[in-house]
């Protein structure tokens, strides 16, 4: 198989090849595809009971503020730099 690239992404790809990201464009390639062939087949069944259990505590009240919202992201995100 032959496959050409516009030259934007032809460099893209090879800066992430000599990054070691890809052994190859046939590594990348093979990547690409095999992830784009899981989120074609993933229905997010997974996450109806997640979004079954938010709507639930908002509608007991449950929520918080964007900045309360926004402060734990920001603690989470730090504890993982450490």
């Amino acid at each position: 198989m032959h496959i050409s690239l516009p030259a934007e992404q032809e460099r893209w790809l090879q800066r992430k090849i000599a990054n070691g990201e890809f052994q190859s464009a046939e590594d990348a390639f093979r990547q690409f595809i095999a992830e784009r062939m899981v989120t074609e087949g993933d229905d997010m069944a997974w996450a109806k009971p997640l979004v079954d259990e938010a709507r639930a505590a908002v509608a007991h009240g449950d929520t918080s503020s964007l900045e309360e919202a926004e402060l734990d992201i920001d603690r989470a995100l730090a504890s993982l730099k450490r």
